[in-house]
């Protein structure tokens, strides 16, 4: 069973981060509730509206401006319009508290079904000088991004395909993303 990403727990717990759209929450390692389809996940993940997709916000520093988020599932902007519940109901948010530069980290996101780009875009146009970086997400969703234009938005492909973010602290691995970016925009 794939939980979210553990180690940076002592350096950051959405649900004990006031601010964090996912404070208060309670997790039990003994009850599965969550499920992609008919598949039960670890308890750790935060559902967020998707009944396809779940995350983990993994870290958020608020002096930075960045947060590193952790997807799984499948991400479905055709049906239940993924892109836009998670931009309302967690990326606003994160938005409003300074939050201008966001790591979404994809290898556990198995497919990706388009719609149009107009959410993409809009948070795009909302972080002004910050960026939205995908990392490792599959080859075949990230086609399927390319296809729909959200590489547009969207930092993605190339070497952010090939990050081995778990050797790094958070600091270490925003660090890594942001060089990545900031050759890309030069």
């Amino acid at each position: 069973m794939v939980e979210p990403y553990y180690r940076w727990r002592n350096l950051y717990i959405a649900s004990e981060d006031e601010s964090s759209p996912f404070y208060g929450r309670e997790y039990s390692e003994f009850e599965f509730e969550n499920r992609i389809y008919n598949f039960l996940v670890h308890p750790q993940w935060d559902d967020f509206g998707s009944p396809t997709l779940l995350m983990k916000i993994l870290f958020v520093d608020y002096d930075e401006g960045f947060t590193i988020i952790e997807m799984i599932g499948e991400w479905n902007d055709t049906i239940e319009n993924d892109a836009m519940t998670l931009k309302r109901d967690i990326v606003d948010d994160l938005i409003h508290l300074g939050i201008d530069k966001f790591i979404i980290i994809g290898e556990n996101v198995l497919n990706f079904h388009a719609s149009d780009d107009c959410y993409y875009e809009e948070w795009f146009e909302d972080v002004e000088d910050g960026w939205i970086a995908f990392v490792n997400f599959h080859q075949h969703v990230t086609r399927e991004l390319e296809q729909t234009g959200i590489d547009h938005y969207v930092i993605m492909g190339g070497e952010m395909e090939e990050l081995d973010w778990r050797t790094y602290l958070p600091d270490q691995f925003y660090n890594k993303v942001e060089s990545l970016v900031t050759k890309r925009l030069t």
